[in-house]
């Protein structure tokens, strides 16, 4: 591992030189911490969510209410992490201009609906950039504090994993394991027997 200001931190795992704000169908797996048992039981082959599985569902539904150009794939709640697909169609980032400062340039359409948007609607972090790791951050974020003002002790895994859809073929094979993953559970690398 190496080192950042004296203290040891994870390399990233993500792709270099790929702007995760770009269009493209992405494969979401977030863990929730020490894969303790947050969200609730599988029997039968059938997720019996708790409230914080509850809670991470129906905030996941909320994603493209908070955040632009993305749809839903996909999506799972298992009892120590989630699976989803997010899918970017941001027809902003052809002919994108990077202005190699702090500040990018935004488009009209953009800089209107940030402007649009309250304090209020903002139950989402981070929503300006629209990246993958923003949208997970916000989610992740929303989960807790949702949790936890509901006096549920509920912590994630610190990252996340990602991977880029790259094909139809590829879409289908993580769009059937996804929905089929409560069927597998005592398959799954994340079964943990009690």
């Amino acid at each position: 591992m190496d080192k950042y200001k004296n203290k040891y931190r994870i390399l990233s795992t993500r792709l270099q030189n790929w702007d995760y704000r770009w269009s493209g169908a992405y494969f979401i797996t977030v863990c929730t911490q020490n894969r303790e048992y947050y969200f609730g039981e599988i029997t039968n082959g059938k997720m019996q969510w708790s409230h914080v599985g509850i809670i991470a569902d129906i905030l996941w539904h909320q994603i493209p209410h908070h955040h632009l150009n993305v749809e839903l794939g996909a999506f799972v709640v298992m009892p120590n992490h989630v699976h989803g697909i997010l899918i970017i169609n941001n027809t902003d980032n052809v002919g994108n201009v990077e202005t190699g400062h702090a500040l990018s340039l935004q488009s009209e359409r953009q800089t209107e609906q940030s402007e649009r948007q309250t304090i209020g609607q903002q139950r989402f972090q981070n929503i300006g950039t629209n990246s993958i790791s923003s949208m997970v951050g916000s989610y992740k974020s929303a989960v807790t504090k949702h949790a936890n003002r509901l006096g549920f002790e509920f912590k994630w895994q610190s990252s996340f994993h990602e991977h880029i859809i790259r094909d139809d073929k590829s879409f289908q094979t993580i769009s059937d394991y996804i929905e089929n993953n409560p069927v597998h559970w005592e398959k799954d690398k994340f079964f943990n027997p009690k």
